[in-house]
């Protein structure tokens, strides 16, 4: 298998996280990286038809409907070696259909339109044997090693989507068959690992990085929301999703320890905006934020912590935001998951209520901790 990998240039990166995307994101940071060595061409996801009515005000859709009517943005040089494109097509929405003939024969024509256009693409840059990546999107990338005609593509496995309806409905045939026909399956934590090992014996556990030296340094700009709360600051930055999060303990949390104050970074769904939290004096939302601006609030944090619930999503995810946090120095406070024993020497776990409550009075009476301090930093650097 490595004398396979070894003499490519270019490679095809595609996946779930287009390039403009609001949030942080692995596979972008992986472009990147790569990009340093090889040049890459990052393809965004093409536009689907009931996302174009949709969601007709998200920047995404905006740049896709300009790509494909006006030419703009189709193909852009974002750094040396690094290349995005918008593909100038519009595919079908079929994921109300039925598993069949019928899904099948959709998915194959949206494989191949997507594919066609790839391939105008780095015709355009004159790639030669590309290497295909493929980030979690087991519909769109399903044939596209067949259709680009690569020597090799590799399946990026980095979440359990199958845990949500709208991707089990067709992803409990897809993702198997997918991993089955790439010839390797990459996975950013032992839990995914030990999934995709069921369909692909050439699986490689390879972690997640983060961009540490960001949240290394400590901004010299104090973010407007902190001016105002007095006493202890217990932290979160990233999308407030209840799927993810566990809305329960945050509320508890903040109800049995009054004295505490809860800082919520990033944006909400449902749930949460409909959540008892909002009526808390001493809980604090910030809204959506940019990655630029996230280490100003890490950084004027006490306590950081990842309150995950349980779950088929949750339990096999690597928490990229926990690499920040320990970036910055910052004692961390988590919900044990399979992936989190990794961190079990730096972070502290916990499995209820009471262990938050205990383990966050713990880190206040230690804060100014400087040998703890350098070593979480160690542990982001190793990431």
């Amino acid at each position: 298998m490595e004398e396979k990998l070894v003499g490519y240039k270019d490679i095809i990166m595609f996946g779930t996280q287009p390039w403009d995307i609001e949030i942080g994101s692995n596979f972008k940071n992986m472009a990147i990286e790569i990009a340093e060595q090889y040049r890459v061409l990052y393809v965004n996801r093409p536009l689907d038809r009931i996302t174009s009515f949709t969601k007709r005000s998200d920047i995404t859709t905006i740049n896709r409907k300009k790509s494909i009517r006006q030419s703009i943005g189709v193909l852009t040089e974002v750094r040396k070696k690094l290349w995005v494109f918008n593909p100038q097509t519009t595919i079908e929405s079929i994921n109300w259909l039925p598993p069949g003939r019928l899904y099948n024969y959709l998915n194959r024509r949206n494989n191949k339109k997507l594919a066609d256009q790839i391939k105008i693409a780095f015709g355009k840059l004159q790639f030669k044997n590309p290497l295909l990546i493929i980030d979690n999107d087991f519909y769109n990338g399903l044939y596209l090693k067949e259709f680009l005609a690569s020597q090799c593509a590799i399946y990026y496995l980095r979440d359990y989507l199958l845990s949500q309806p709208y991707f089990y409905k067709h992803g409990v045939l897809s993702e198997p068959a997918i991993m089955k026909t790439a010839d390797v399956v990459a996975t950013n934590s032992l839990y995914l690992n030990n999934y995709a090992k069921k369909y692909n014996p050439n699986c490689f556990y390879i972690g997640q990085g983060c961009e540490v030296e960001e949240f290394a340094k400590k901004p010299d700009s104090i973010p407007e929301i902190f001016e105002s709360i007095q006493g202890p600051i217990i932290g979160y930055c990233g999308a407030l999703l209840s799927l993810r999060l566990d809305i329960d303990l945050l509320v508890n949390i903040a109800m049995q320890r009054p004295e505490w104050n809860l800082v919520l970074v990033g944006p909400e769904d449902d749930d949460f905006k409909k959540s008892i939290l909002h009526s808390l004096p001493n809980v604090f939302f910030a809204g959506h934020q940019e990655p630029a601006e996230l280490p100003a609030y890490v950084h004027n944090f006490d306590i950081c912590i990842n309150p995950q619930v349980l779950n088929q999503m949750t339990i096999g995810n690597y928490p990229r935001k926990v690499d920040e946090y320990l970036a910055a120095g910052k004692p961390v406070v988590a919900t044990r998951t399979e992936t989190m024993e990794e961190f079990a020497e730096s972070v502290h776990l916990c499995d209820s209520l009471p262990d938050y409550l205990q383990a966050i009075d713990t880190c206040l009476q230690n804060l100014d901790d400087d040998l703890a301090i350098a070593r979480r930093k160690e542990v982001a650097r190793s990431h």
